[in-house]
C-alpha cells in the first residue's frame, strides 16, 4: 500500500476511535449535544498553593538558615529585591512539603550508585532528608569556623564564605557541594516560578528579566521585534491586585 494511503488509513483509525471513545462516555455525549466542552482545564493536575504566614516543613531554625542563604545566593540590589523578600525560602519549603519533596513521583527503590553529573543526584535521601542534613552540616561548620555562630548569626561576608567552602566541598560534610546546588537550583526556581508556588513574590523574578507570565494570546506582540512588552506580568493566579469576581482580569 503506498505512503499516502498508509497515512490516511492511520489518520482514519485515529479519528474513528476517538469518536467511539468520546461516544461511550454519558457525560462527554452529553457535553458535547449542549454544546458545551466535555472536560476543564487544569482538571488533570491542578496547582494547589499553600497558605502563606507558616511553615510547612523547616523549623523555625532551618527557615532562619534558608533565609539567609537565599539573600546570598540572590542579594538586593537597585535593579530587584533579595532571595528572602521575593518568597523564595517560602517556595522551598512549600515544595518540599510536596511531592517534591517526599520524591513520592520519583523510582526510590535501590542499587544507588554515584551517576554522571549530567544525571543528577542518584542517592536515595529525599530532598527533605538532604536539606535537613544539609543544613544541620552548614550551621555546624559555621560554628567551627566563626565563633559558635549559627549560619544566620554571620555578616554577609562570613555567610558568603561558608558557601563558597560548601560549593568547593571543602568542609567536612561529604555531600556538601551536591546541598550547594540542591539549594541554589530551588533559589533560582523560588525566584522565576510562578507566584501561585510561594515565591516571586510581585512577580519581581519576571518584571527583573522583562518575562510577561501566563498570558493567553501574544498574537498582537508576537512581530513587535526588540520592543519591550507593553503589559504587566501574569501569574496562574491572575493578578495581586485584582478581587475574586473581577471581570477585568482577563488575558
Amino acid at each position: 500500500m503506498p505512503p499516502t494511503s498508509s497515512f490516511s488509513r492511520r489518520r482514519f483509525l485515529s479519528s474513528t476511535g476517538l469518536l467511539f471513545l468520546i461516544a461511550s462516555v454519558p457525560g462527554a455525549r452529553a457535553a458535547e449535544h449542549s454544546g458545551t466542552l466535555p472536560w476543564k482545564p487544569f482538571a488533570a493536575l491542578p496547582p494547589e498553593p499553600l497558605p502563606g504566614g507558616r511553615w510547612y516543613v523547616l523549623t523555625p531554625d532551618e527557615a532562619r538558615t534558608v533565609e539567609a542563604i537565599v539573600d546570598r545566593l540572590i542579594p538586593a540590589d537597585e535593579l530587584s529585591i533579595g532571595g528572602k523578600d521575593a518568597g523564595c525560602a517560602s517556595f522551598i519549603d512549600r515544595q518540599l512539603a510536596g511531592s517534591y519533596g517526599s520524591s513520592d513521583r520519583l523510582y526510590m527503590q535501590g542499587p544507588f550508585v554515584a551517576g554522571l553529573p549530567t544525571q543528577g543526584y542518584q542517592g536515595a535521601e529525599t530532598p527533605v532528608a538532604r536539606y535537613r542534613d544539609g543544613l544541620a552540616a552548614l550551621n555546624k561548620h559555621a560554628q567551627a569556623q566563626f565563633s559558635g555562630k549559627n549560619f544566620f548569626d554571620l555578616a554577609a561576608a562570613e555567610q558568603d564564605q561558608a558557601l563558597k567552602d560548601f560549593e568547593a566541598g571543602k568542609v567536612d560534610y561529604k555531600p556538601a557541594a551536591g546541598f550547594f546546588n540542591l539549594v541554589l537550583q530551588n533559589t533560582m526556581e523560588g525566584f522565576f516560578a510562578d507566584p501561585i508556588y510561594g515565591g516571586n513574590k510581585d512577580m519581581a523574578g519576571w518584571k527583573f528579566i522583562g518575562f510577561p507570565g501566563a498570558r493567553y494570546d501574544y498574537r498582537d506582540y508576537i512581530t513587535a521585534h526588540n520592543k519591550p512588552f507593553p503589559l504587566p506580568p501574569l501569574s496562574i493566579a491572575g493578578r495581586p491586585e485584582w478581587k475574586t469576581g473581577d471581570k477585568a482580569g482577563g488575558n
